[in-house]
């Protein structure tokens, strides 16, 4: 999949108190955790995603699995790319780690996203529109950055 010809969506960023080892770190255990509840597996199921289940190497590398995404790359301390697809959409969640000085780091958390046909459409009203995308990607990014101040 090329991430570059999927439209923009949103970018969620945040400025982390700890190095990129230990963001990155988090980040992995975050979207493990996160991802991989049994009703985001079911969720998966029901809207058509051939990612069901957790699977493949931990820490999430490329090859990973979780519901409703794949790891397409996995560069430790810098960028963690997930891809997914549904019946009503085809997606990426990149992450992205950059120095921000004094021991700090950037996270931020892109998502691109294509929604085809009248059903994408609705989907994107749904889940874009809403305000729910935007809630949970902000809660994910969120969550690794307090996970990550915790364990540096």
């Amino acid at each position: 999949m090329e991430i570059s010809s999927l439209p923009y969506v949103d970018e969620h960023t945040q400025v982390v108190a700890a190095d990129a080892h230990a963001v990155w770190q988090s980040v992995g255990q975050v979207l493990d955790r996160s991802f991989s509840e049994g009703r985001l597996a079911g969720y998966a199921r029901l809207v058509g995603c051939p990612d069901r289940t957790a699977a493949g190497p931990r820490p999430l590398a490329e090859g990973s699995a979780c519901p409703g995404f794949h790891v397409l790359s996995a560069t430790p301390d810098r960028e963690l790319v997930l891809v997914g697809r549904h019946y009503f959409s085809t997606y990426a969640l990149v992450f992205r780690m950059e120095e921000a000085g004094d021991g700090r780091t950037r996270l931020r958390a892109e998502t691109r996203a294509r929604f085809p046909g009248p059903f994408g459409g609705l989907y994107r009203l749904l889940v874009i529109s809403s305000g729910a995308h935007a809630l949970l990607t902000g809660r994910l990014v969120a969550a690794a950055r307090r996970r990550a101040e915790q364990i540096r």
